[in-house]
């Protein structure tokens, strides 16, 4: 009898303890990996998640709303724009703000500047490539990552922007060799996880479980294996939107 009303009582723990539900940005290979990494650091915290892709616009309505408990992965700034939530203090990520364009096209970007000088494509809703391209005429929206390189292969936009990691990853999905990444990045950011605020308890938990993770260099090695397992899937995929 004893027995029985401890698994009773586990059971019952196990279908009252809260769930939480986040929001990531689909398509782009840095939220892939932070899907894994996230899941994992709230596996080691006894703490169940789902996450949703959404497009980065939605996923931002989502979490600012309250339908979601936060986001994974966003800039620093994000935090500022978006005061129903709360930025986890350490981060557990980052990406480049890259330029990309067609290996024949002798375009030179040096500096954000520069880019008012040509076409630009770029992922609609995605932070860091709205923020550098803030005010200028010659940006077009595309859908995703693999949209907007299509364009510049075919010559119909002159750069796409986006993070490093993901065009090189996407490229290659795509077949594509005549685009290529700039030399230099024009900028790298650190990402951060952002939970709604009334989530108090749940902030301090990843927090402190990030910073045990980075002083044990076991966040390195499992980033390592996210970033493995996100390139054998995407290289073998060819995206079809």
């Amino acid at each position: 009898m004893k027995y029985i009303i401890l698994f009773l009582l586990h059971l019952s723990f196990t279908c009252f303890a809260q769930q939480y539900h986040f929001a990531a940005i689909n398509h782009l290979i840095e939220q892939e990996v932070g899907r894994i990494v996230l899941t994992e650091v709230y596996q080691q915290l006894g703490i169940q998640i789902t996450i949703t892709p959404l497009p980065a616009r939605r996923a931002h309505y989502k979490a600012a709303m309250g339908s979601y408990d936060g986001e994974i992965m966003r800039i620093y700034s994000y935090g500022e724009e978006t005061p129903s939530v709360t930025r986890v203090p350490t981060p557990y990520y980052y990406l480049e703000t890259m330029v990309f364009t067609r290996k024949d096209s002798g375009i030179v970007i040096n500096t954000a500047n520069d880019l008012s000088r040509y076409q630009v494509v770029k992922v609609r809703g995605v932070k860091h490539t709205q923020n550098i391209t803030r005010g200028m005429e010659n940006v077009t929206d595309t859908d995703n990552t693999a949209q907007m390189l299509r364009l510049v292969n075919t010559g119909l936009a002159d750069v796409a922007l986006t993070n490093k990691m993901d065009g090189l990853v996407t490229l290659r999905s795509l077949g594509i060799s005549g685009v290529v990444a700039h030399p230099k990045s024009l900028n790298r950011q650190t990402l951060y996880h952002y939970i709604r605020n009334e989530h108090v308890e749940l902030i301090n938990k990843v927090d402190c479980k990030l910073k045990e993770l980075q002083q044990s260099g076991e966040l390195d090695k499992l980033i390592e294996r996210a970033e493995q397992q996100v390139f054998k899937l995407k290289a073998n995929h060819t995206p079809t939107f």
